[in-house]
């Protein structure tokens, strides 16, 4: 069994294939520690750590403890608390430097027995009729050998492997958004609550700025929204993230002195789609099937939960159990999918925005959205994952209404 990439969504694969006796290679093309974004986790992927038997590791490292999200915009603020929520489930999780997490990880892998090649990159994959694979990989000491699979795992991230070698990629449905981001050093991070708390500053609507506090005294920072204004300048990359700092009225004095640790980095047009899912012998997982964006933290927890979900299926294939991946797989996923797209897509729509912003919010409603926001998006009792598509636009809706109302009877 081949997995390409170590990153979360490999490591819960293997680490589920290899408590169930199966042999498996994970090929990664980066040499770890190595900087990755994706820093703030939701709740639900806490149930998959600990599923695969990789929790206490995390644990054992102190990272910031996320017990829900705060969401700005001018002077309101809306913050949602997990231990308020519709659905059950983990009522907090991490804020996390992907570069030490994703070390954990694999250190955790590799002290039980996994085999993990690092600097070693896919080149080549042949498949055969029956679904098994020949996979060429090029190691760090430019040396190419074969790994043959009877299936893949690609976890391989935005490097996107199989779906660039066997032509899967499909433009996004989501706006052309792009993000810009560092780190910096607080020697005088406020104390208490505020200088842990993981923040979205709406500073247009849309155009947003987060902020993502380490326990190790490091802040992540960074800006989001369309492409023509991340990219609006010439300027350099850190010129262009100290004039989008000007934006923030909340959070301007609080990073403008501070140095950037590195040259701020920029992701455009970050939203990523695949014609399909699997396909004979392969599963495409995490952000090497489908990215969404930044704004509510889903992309690791889309991470774990289908490379957990494929590693189960293929374990079942392997005990002679008949799988319909298309159902128990594909749509299963999109499903996932398609609910928190609906809330990443009337984000920017301004819908889903009046209802954090409303002065008078309902609180069940707010216990259903937090839910979702929590990564719960597979629970239909929720009126707010199963009628997603309806209900955001028709509560929005309602609220335009009374504010008509009111502004007449003024």
């Amino acid at each position: 069994m081949l997995i390409i990439g170590a990153g979360p969504s490999g490591c819960v694969a293997a680490a589920y294939l290899h408590n169930h006796g199966i042999e498996i290679a994970v090929v990664e093309k980066s040499v770890f520690p190595r900087f990755v974004i994706g820093e703030s986790l939701l709740p639900r992927c806490m149930d998959h750590f600990e599923e695969v038997g990789l929790l206490d590791s995390l644990k054992a490292q102190q990272y910031e403890v996320k017990r829900g999200a705060r969401f700005i915009k001018k002077d309101v603020v809306c913050h949602f608390d997990f231990s308020d929520k519709y659905t059950q489930g983990w009522d907090w999780t991490w804020q996390v430097p992907r570069a030490h997490f994703d070390k954990t990880l694999t250190d955790t892998l590799q002290a039980k027995g996994v085999d993990i090649h690092f600097n070693t990159e896919v080149v080549d994959v042949v498949f055969a009729e029956d679904g098994s694979s020949t996979t060429t990989v090029l190691d760090e000491k430019g040396t190419t050998r074969t790994i043959h699979s009877t299936f893949i795992i690609d976890a391989s991230g935005f490097g996107r492997v199989l779906p660039r070698m066997l032509d899967l990629n499909a433009p996004s449905s989501l706006p052309k958004h792009s993000s810009i981001f560092t780190h910096v050093k607080e020697p005088e991070r406020p104390e208490g609550t505020e200088g842990t708390l993981i923040t979205f500053d709406v500073v247009t609507d849309d155009t947003w700025l987060w902020v993502i506090p380490f326990s190790n005294g490091i802040t992540s920072i960074g800006f989001v929204g369309p492409t023509d204004v991340i990219m609006a300048t010439s300027e350099s990359a850190s010129e262009k993230l100290r004039s989008l700092l000007k934006m923030s009225n909340h959070y301007h004095d609080r990073f403008e002195a501070l140095d950037f640790l590195f040259e701020p980095k920029v992701i455009q047009n970050y939203s990523k789609s695949v014609k399909q899912l699997y396909g004979n012998g392969y599963a495409l997982t995490g952000n090497s099937a489908e990215f969404l964006d930044p704004v509510f933290s889903s992309g690791v927890t889309f991470a774990t939960e289908s490379g957990l979900l494929a590693a189960k299926l293929i374990t079942k294939e392997l005990q002679g159990i008949t799988v319909d991946w298309e159902k128990e797989y594909s749509g299963y996923i999109k499903e996932g999918i398609t609910v928190f797209g609906t809330y990443v897509a009337e984000w920017y729509t301004g819908n889903l925005q009046k209802i954090f912003f409303q002065s008078n919010s309902n609180p069940e409603i707010k216990r259903q959205i937090c839910a979702v926001l929590a990564g719960y998006v597979w629970d239909q009792s929720n009126p707010f994952v199963k009628n997603h598509h309806r209900l955001v636009k028709t509560v929005a809706h309602v609220i335009d209404l009374e504010q008509a109302a009111n502004k007449d009877n003024t």
